[in-house]
């Protein structure tokens, strides 16, 4: 599967559902309709296709579980993380904890993550990039970036 890519609006509707944007959809794997949506370490939520997911959970299988950082860690991460499925609208229903977790108000923007998709409070999200000056994001780019050629 390639990345997920774009930027999507979308309201959360009174039952707190939302409709997945076709642009996304048609980016998801094909025949895909239950995905895992858990925190992020933002103050966002964090939506994969099921496959996806299960890759993330092996990999957290494997660490240590008798080190108190790896258990804080599964708690936050995997401790809210639910099934969601797409009804036959092409909605996803949000767990109310983990709406509140992020801040969800009723617009809401999709953020691709390429194995994943972020779900932002839209305000916040804008917010976060009105802070974020050119400067500091090609210092970032270059931290992150460094001894990898592209």
């Amino acid at each position: 599967m390639a990345g997920f890519l774009g930027e999507y609006e979308a309201t959360i509707d009174a039952k707190g559902r939302f409709l997945l944007p076709g642009g996304l959809k048609k980016q998801m794997p094909e025949g895909t309709t239950t995905m895992v949506i858990s925190r992020g370490f933002e103050k966002c939520l964090l939506l994969y296709p099921q496959k996806s997911w299960e890759a993330i959970e092996e990999k957290i299988k494997k660490l240590n579980e008798f080190n108190p950082k790896v258990s804080q860690f599964r708690t936050l991460f995997v401790g809210g993380a639910s099934y969601v499925e797409l009804d036959s609208a092409g909605r996803i229903l949000l767990p109310p904890s983990l709406k509140e977790y992020a801040g969800l108000g009723k617009d809401i923007l999709l953020a691709s993550d390429i194995d994943k998709i972020k779900i932002w409070d839209s305000g916040k999200y804008k917010k976060l990039f009105e802070d974020f000056s050119s400067d500091a994001f090609a210092s970032l780019a270059s931290d992150v970036t460094a001894g990898i050629n592209f």
